[in-house]
């Protein structure tokens, strides 16, 4: 799709030329400035008083060397990131992603898309993300735990409880949070909320590891019945089998979804019984082994090397919860000629403009993950207020407020989408309702 306004062209000209090689942003930026069109023709002074030059430019972008010593005794030298893109409604909120793949555009992109997620929960949290290309796999707990430290020596120079709060991402889960959390209050002599997805006995929200499978879920569920239907009786497909697919996985089931598939990155899974969820914990969660591993108790179950083929399972509703641009047009393609209804994003844009075009344009509902994964960081968010109040709330009460937070996402991004002539279209609603709210903060700051 090519800018009908001159500005947003010239904009995204410069943006590509400020940040080479960096297609993963490139592409969240021009999504954005894509669907902002129309409001700008409403309100000229986003674009007169500079913010939308500003919403494209990160606040900060910290960079450092992470050296660590492995269990043989050899120094090992790693990249860490932490950009702080955008606090004009709140402390910066992003996860710590640790994965090989990790280079500055991926976390410019993550932060990026984080400011209009996190604006969307209503909650007032910034957006900012981190990382490492760290590879925790096949790591030692011992390796793993001096990396963390390492990492964590420089990043609590930049990072704090009303300052930046990072999170979990790809390959932080609990262990790594712990390992983090400890460095930083031994270095900094104090307890704080600075970090989320903490464990229970020390500061962490109940419901926060369940919270970006059930709140995509909860959207996906609400998406479903403002057109009429449910995941009831549907047969769902899940990519990935992490955290969020795991949680989605049990919350689609409960909600009455039969899924028959789920991946890792050497390969997928396919049970037309309908996946055997506490089987996938076992490997994953508890023993760290790879999927193939469930056909050996499942032999009625199929696996297959390759992930992108698990889009050829016939389905009513798919759950891209792996990574980017997993979802290609060819892809996307067959999904609806297998009767697909409804696609909602558990990754961070898993699906390529391409593959959304065809979503769109044959009528398949459609979630973006800026608003149908923004779960997790909800919660993160509620943890912050518990942690503020020395407090904790019980799993149902997390789990009601996160219930009505993605309710109200879906509401706001149809009506915002419906509002500028574009009903239907949850991309474009999601960051338009993301997007004002800090636009008007951008304003009422003046230049900074």
């Amino acid at each position: 799709m090519s800018f009908k306004n001159v500005y947003f062209a010239d904009l995204m000209e410069k943006v590509i030329k400020r940040n080479p090689a960096e297609p993963e942003f490139h592409q969240a930026v021009r999504e954005v400035l894509e669907s902002l069109e129309p409001v700008v023709e409403r309100r000229p002074e986003f674009i007169e008083k500079g913010v939308i030059d500003s919403l494209v430019e990160p606040e900060r972008i910290i960079k450092f060397r992470v050296p660590w010593v492995d269990d043989n005794g050899k120094v090992q030298v790693n990249r860490g990131f932490r950009i702080q893109f955008n606090s004009a409604i709140g402390p910066y909120k992003g996860g710590l992603r640790l994965h090989p793949s990790v280079y500055e555009g991926i976390i410019k992109f993550l932060g990026f898309e984080q400011i209009f997620k996190n604006s969307l929960t209503g909650l007032p949290i910034g957006g900012g993300k981190g990382g490492s290309d760290f590879d925790p796999k096949g790591k030692s707990d011992m390796e793993v735990m001096r990396f963390c430290q390492s990492f964590m020596t420089e990043l609590s120079k930049h990072i704090g409880a009303d300052t930046d709060v990072p999170a979990g991402d790809i390959g932080v889960g609990g262990r790594e949070i712990g390992y983090m959390f400890g460095q930083y209050k031994r270095l900094r002599n104090e307890f704080t909320g600075v970090l989320t997805g903490k464990g229970l006995t020390y500061g962490g929200s109940l419901a926060r590891t369940e919270a970006t499978g059930y709140g995509l879920c909860y959207f996906t569920d609400e998406m479903l019945h403002d057109n009429g239907s449910s995941f009831q009786g549907k047969t769902v497909v899940i990519s990935g089998s992490g955290n969020v697919a795991i949680y989605a996985n049990q919350k689609a089931t409960e909600l009455g979804g039969k899924v028959v598939a789920m991946s890792d990155s050497n390969g997928y899974i396919y049970d037309k019984n309908g996946i055997d969820l506490a089987c996938i914990q076992q490997l994953k969660e508890v023993e760290r082994k790879r999927i193939k591993e469930y056909i050996t108790t499942h032999p009625t179950a199929e696996y297959h090397e390759g992930c992108s083929n698990i889009w050829s399972i016939k389905c009513d509703i798919a759950l891209p919860c792996a990574t980017q641009n997993e979802i290609s047009e060819e892809s996307a393609k067959k999904l609806v000629a297998n009767g697909c209804i409804a696609v909602a994003e558990g990754a961070n844009m898993p699906s390529t403009p391409e593959a959304i075009h065809v979503f769109q344009s044959n009528g398949v509902l459609f979630g973006p993950a800026k608003a149908a994964n923004a779960g997790g960081v909800a919660t993160s968010a509620l943890e912050m207020s518990q942690n503020s109040m020395r407090y904790s709330w019980t799993f149902e009460e997390v789990d009601a407020k996160l219930k009505n937070i993605m309710i109200n996402i879906y509401r706001n991004s149809a009506a915002a989408a419906n509002e500028y002539g574009m009903k239907g279209n949850l991309v474009a609603g999601a960051n338009i309702a993301g997007f004002l709210k800090v636009g008007e903060s951008m304003l009422a700051h003046g230049v900074i």
